[in-house]
């Protein structure tokens, strides 16, 4: 009998700590940075950007208690999977293939691809002729470097980087020759320079950006997406968006 007591309460105890567990109260969200306007560290060394003040709302909504935690972009998912941290909140693109191995909330924005140069660039992007023989700078592991390889791998260089800063300090030091990149992130650190321009037109790509998850944390995936609803309905998201972007990037 006492025996059967002691297992009674211990697994009173496992059913309390996994109810406790799901109350989502502390979580921990990865970020790529720098990654400008999305997230990056100001001045005084703050972490800051468009989804890092996304993120500071929605922690707010959920009446949560938010660690943020900087990730490379291509520890992102092992790093998830592994419980480093708890959601990837970093311009991370819905792909059927990743969608196999985490969980995404619904879309929170879409922006396009975007090609960008030096001025005295003339090759037509579109064109495997035109692009034979250049050297295309793109993030590793993004969509951007998918679409890039299909497209053009094996008739152009395809150079990998696993930070944008480190990509446009090679476009730079004439080490590219194009590169290819989330359109805000090519907007707001390629075109402010007086050297560069924007090539060709900006391609679609996949089906939005979302918040990653584990599989196993669909509580949390539900508490999310009822937080980001909240914020696109009430105003807060478009006050954010206004700050970093002159177009709407809402979905």
């Amino acid at each position: 009998m006492k025996k059967l007591i002691i297992a009674a309460s211990c697994m009173l105890a496992l059913v309390a700590g996994s109810v406790q567990a799901k109350d989502w109260k502390e979580i921990r969200l990865a970020f790529d940075v720098p990654y400008e306007p999305f997230e990056y560290k100001d001045e005084n060394g703050n972490l800051t950007g468009f989804e890092v003040e996304l993120a500071k709302a929605m922690c707010k909504e959920m009446k949560a208690d938010c660690e943020f935690v900087i990730q490379s972009w291509d520890g992102m998912i092992p790093g998830l999977l592994a419980r480093k941290f708890d959601a990837i909140f970093s311009s991370m693109s819905i792909t059927p293939e990743r969608a196999e191995r985490v969980n995404f909330s619904e879309p929170y924005y879409n922006t396009p691809g975007g090609w960008f140069a030096r001025k005295d660039f003339n090759a037509d992007v579109t064109s495997k002729e035109d692009m034979k023989g250049k050297v295309i700078g793109v993030q590793r592991g993004t969509t951007m470097d998918t679409y890039a390889t299909n497209e053009f791998g094996g008739i152009a260089t395809i150079k990998r980087y696993t930070t944008a800063d480190d990509m446009v300090l090679d476009l730079e030091g004439q080490r590219l020759d194009v590169v290819f990149v989330d359109y805000p992130v090519g907007e707001q650190t390629i075109l402010t320079k007086d050297a560069f321009k924007e090539v060709g037109k900006p391609v679609k790509l996949g089906e939005g950006v979302g918040v990653a998850m584990r599989k196993r944390d669909k509580d949390l995936a539900a508490k999310v997406n009822a937080a980001l609803k909240k914020l696109k309905n009430d105003g807060t998201y478009d006050a954010i968006m206004k700050k970093y972007f002159s177009y709407d990037i809402k979905m």
